[in-house]
């Protein structure tokens, strides 16, 4: 299992995890305030899936557009950004129509992706515990000798 998880992205797994977290403590917290627990816990989780698929479609995107040159680069990323958004308003806008899901829910378990940004750092440090590794400690770059301008 261990292996498994060394070999998918690091930064991936960090970010996946922190939302899975944050999908707990709103079902825990919900366990204790919401009345309607079905359709509030349908909500939640599946807004945690879209929050999941969201970052790995993200993952994508930028590997594909690390390929490319710069002006490509941009154009992928940015398709990729208004393909997500895109993707939120018309599931958030379904939602919200056939009020099959409570929106409100579903959005809070998205935004479970910047949150997960905030949580990275433990993240990280509970990844290096569990893979037995440490940071790498910085080091300076070199200086480099001044060039003398020709007057």
């Amino acid at each position: 299992m261990i292996n498994k998880l060394k070999r998918v992205n690091r930064t991936l797994l960090e970010i996946d995890t922190g939302i899975l977290c944050w999908g707990g403590i709103c079902q825990l917290v919900g366990f204790f305030l919401v009345k309607e627990q079905q359709t509030y816990a349908m909500s939640l989780w599946f807004g945690i899936l879209f929050a999941l698929t969201n970052t790995l479609q993200m993952y994508r995107s930028l590997e594909r557009a690390l390929d490319h040159g710069e002006k490509t680069a941009a154009k992928i990323i940015r398709r990729s950004y208004l393909l997500r958004y895109g993707a939120v308003v018309v599931i958030l806008g379904i939602i919200m129509v056939t009020e099959v899901m409570n929106a409100l829910v579903v959005f809070l378990a998205y935004m479970g992706m910047k949150v997960a940004a905030f949580l990275q750092p433990f993240t990280h440090k509970l990844y290096n515990q569990l893979f037995h590794e440490t940071d790498p400690i910085p080091q300076a770059l070199p200086e480099e000798p001044e060039q003398k301008i020709n007057e």
